[in-house]
C-alpha cells in the first residue's frame, strides 16, 4: 500500500492525542500529488504518508461533526452520506480534489475541501 489512503470510513475513527491544524487544501493536494509520483518510493516517506493521512482524517472528522451539528439544530446539512459506512479511495478523492481550481483551493482548508468533495459525491 504505496498509495496515501484517503477513506470516509476513518473519519469517524478516533484520532490520536494530537490533532492536526487545518491544512491549507492547496498545499494538501501539492504535497499528496508529489507523494504518488514517487510510487514505490512513496514507502520511504513514512513520515509524509503518516501526515498527510492524519490531515485527512481531521478534516473528515471535522467535516462528519458540522454535518451532525447542521442536523441536530434543525438545518440542512451540506451533503448527505448514504447509510453504512461511505468509502473513497485515494484515487477518487484526489480527483476529486483536482477539480477544484487551485486558486480556490488556496483559500480553502481541508475541511471545506472535504465538505465540497462529499457535497457533490453525496448530495441531498
Amino acid at each position: 500500500m504505496m498509495r496515501v489512503l484517503v477513506a470516509l470510513a476513518l473519519a469517524a475513527a478516533p484520532m490520536g492525542a494530537a490533532v492536526a491544524q487545518a491544512m491549507n487544501a492547496e498545499t494538501f493536494h501539492k504535497r499528496a500529488t508529489k507523494l504518488q509520483k514517487k510510487g514505490a518510493l512513496a514507502l520511504f516517506s513514512r513520515g509524509e504518508i503518516k501526515a498527510l493521512m492524519t490531515e485527512g482524517q481531521a478534516a473528515g472528522k471535522r467535516a462528519r461533526e458540522q454535518r451532525l451539528a447542521a442536523l441536530k439544530v434543525g438545518s440542512k446539512p451540506r451533503y448527505c452520506p448514504p447509510e453504512g459506512p461511505a468509502r473513497m479511495n485515494s484515487d477518487e478523492f484526489m480527483q476529486r480534489l483536482a477539480a477544484i481550481p487551485a486558486a480556490e483551493r488556496a483559500r480553502i482548508d481541508m475541511t471545506e475541501a472535504t465538505v465540497r468533495i462529499l457535497a457533490v459525491k453525496f448530495p441531498c
